[in-house]
C-alpha cells in the first residue's frame, strides 16, 4: 500500500488531477509538484481562472457548446448566424476541432454523446429533439459523428428522424487520411476508402 508522503491538501490535489483524461497518479503528482514550484506565476493564476470559469462557464441553449456567454460566441457570430449549414457533432471537443480547422461560416449542434444501449444511453439522453427542432432552418445537415458503431448508429437514427423534412443530409468522408500510407491502414478504413472513391480531378 502506497504511503502518503505529503500533506492532505497536496494529496487531494493529486487525486483530483489524476481524474483528468490522460493523467494518472504519477502524471498528476508531477503536475502538482510543478504547480507548487511555480506557486506565484502558475498556481495562483490557475486557481483564479478556475474560480472565474466556475462562475461564468455555461452551456449554450441553442447548440450546447460550452462558453462564458449565452448564447455562445459561435451562435452570436453575425456572419455565422446566416449560415444554412448545420454540422452535428458528438461532443464539444469535436466542435472546437472543426473550428480550429477554419471550415468557414457554419453553425453547430452538439449531441452530448452517441446512442449506446449497452451503456444505457438512449435518444432521450442526447440533444436530438433540439436538433430536430432546429433542422428546418437549414439547407444541409452534416452528420460529423465518429466512424464508430455507436456513431454510425446515431447518424442513421438522426437521418431517419429528419427524413420527413426537405433537407440535404450529408456526412464526413471516411477513408485514407492525408499523408496516410496504405500499408499502415486497417482493413475497415481501406474498404471504406474504396467505397467512397471519387473522380480524379
Amino acid at each position: 500500500m502506497e504511503q502518503n508522503i505529503s500533506g492532505s491538501e497536496i494529496e487531494q490535489l493529486i487525486q483530483l488531477l489524476s481524474r483528468l483524461p490522460g493523467l494518472g497518479p504519477r502524471s498528476a503528482r508531477r503536475a502538482v509538484l510543478h504547480l507548487i514550484k511555480k506557486k506565484q506565476s502558475l498556481m495562483q493564476p490557475l486557481s483564479s481562472a478556475l474560480e472565474r470559469a466556475l462562475e461564468k462557464v455555461t452551456i449554450c441553449p441553442i447548440c450546447n457548446n460550452i462558453d462564458s456567454c449565452s448564447p455562445c460566441s459561435i451562435c452570436n457570430n453575425e456572419r455565422k448566424k446566416i449560415s444554412k449549414v448545420l454540422i452535428v457533432v458528438e461532443d464539444v471537443g469535436d466542435l472546437w476541432a472543426l473550428e480550429r480547422a477554419g471550415i468557414g461560416h457554419v453553425l453547430y449542434h452538439v449531441l452530448g454523446g452517441v446512442l449506446s444501449p449497452l451503456d444505457g444511453i438512449g435518444p432521450d439522453d442526447l440533444f436530438i429533439d433540439n436538433l430536430i427542432n432546429r433542422a428546418a432552418d437549414f439547407d444541409e445537415i452534416v452528420l460529423a459523428v465518429n466512424a464508430t458503431i455507436e456513431g454510425q448508429t446515431t447518424a442513421h437514427y438522426i437521418a431517419d428522424k429528419l427524413s420527413d423534412i426537405d433537407i440535404k443530409i450529408t456526412r464526413l468522408a471516411h477513408g485514407v487520411p492525408v499523408g496516410g500510407e496504405l500499408d499502415y491502414l486497417d482493413e475497415g478504413t481501406l474498404t471504406q476508402a474504396l467505397k467512397a472513391r471519387s473522380n480524379f480531378d
